[in-house]
């Protein structure tokens, strides 16, 4: 049976992928922040196997590694996701640096720290028997095109995508893949806790309030009308099991406009689309 590790499988993306990769044969250690999270996946699917896994902490990413381990008994593990990340509205002007900082804590940090302690399993161990895994780093489109108000955010992901792709071209000569999923628009809880986090927005009387609450208004509705994460889950399933996979997948709702346009345009051009979509104006200099 072949066995992944996916981070932030408490909900949204991760637990959809839990569910899917084990119905469809996997073995799945599912890391999970608190252990009641976990039970209604190992409810939901006996392959399922919740572990405490916060990325953001040494100790338990040791322990995690250990776990698998002894699971493994000798083979070399399937896959690493990289999905575990937190998201904050603001403008990066005068955001908290504590608050970016987190997010690099967990979307960058906790990501590299999980990569460097399931490396080994993977394959750069070359004691252990089967076949090289893959690692799979849930990235987003704003790992590509920036946004306005999630700066710190779209930092980390632009990060991601670089690092993945570092990654690749390192860990080649182990035979070790290593693949983005970038989603559009996903149906998934970290909406929720983006309106909750700025339902009491520090940002209330800055310049900002009104395009922030524009922009706020249409994240979380695209969020809530966007894919479904299961979608995401059937990018992540080919990312580890084509002989040939892709280097980045893009599960995008209204790919053309929300993704390749975009990236095709030139940035001045985005800019001004930015702009109008949530009634900015620019400021003559």
């Amino acid at each position: 049976m072949k066995t992944v590790v996916i981070t932030g499988a408490s909900s949204g993306i991760g637990r959809a992928s839990a569910e899917y990769l084990a119905g469809r044969g996997f073995r799945v250690f599912a890391g999970v922040r608190k252990m009641a999270d976990g039970q209604p996946l190992a409810e939901a699917n006996e392959n399922i196997i919740p572990i405490l896994l916060d990325v953001a902490k040494s100790e338990q990413v040791d322990a995690a590694v250990e776990t698998v381990r002894k699971a493994l008994d000798g083979q070399k593990l399937c896959g690493l996701v990289n999905n575990a990340g937190i998201a904050k509205m603001g403008p990066l002007a005068v955001q908290p640096l504590d608050e970016f900082e987190a997010h690099f804590k967990v979307n960058v940090f906790g990501m590299l720290r999980a990569t460097q302690a399931f490396a080994p399993l993977l394959g750069m161990d070359e004691s252990l028997k089967g076949k090289p895994g893959r690692i799979v780093n849930i990235t987003s489109v704003g790992g590509r095109v920036a946004s306005p108000f999630l700066g710190a955010y779209t930092a980390t992901k632009h990060a991601n995508e670089s690092m993945t792709d570092s990654l690749r071209r390192e860990l080649a000569i182990f035979g070790i893949d290593a693949i983005a999923v970038g989603p559009g628009s996903v149906k998934t809880p970290i909406w929720d806790k983006a309106e909750d986090s700025n339902r009491d927005t520090p940002y209330a009387n800055s310049p900002w309030a009104k395009y922030i609450q524009r922009f706020s208004d249409d994240m979380l509705e695209s969020g809530r009308e966007g894919l479904e994460p299961v979608e995401v889950a059937k990018a992540i399933e080919k990312a580890l099991t084509k002989a040939s996979p892709k280097a980045r997948y893009a599960p995008v709702p209204n790919k053309f406009r929300n993704f390749i346009l975009p990236i095709w345009l030139p940035k001045r051009v985005v800019d001004k689309a930015f702009w109008k979509s949530f009634g900015m104006e620019k400021k003559e200099s």
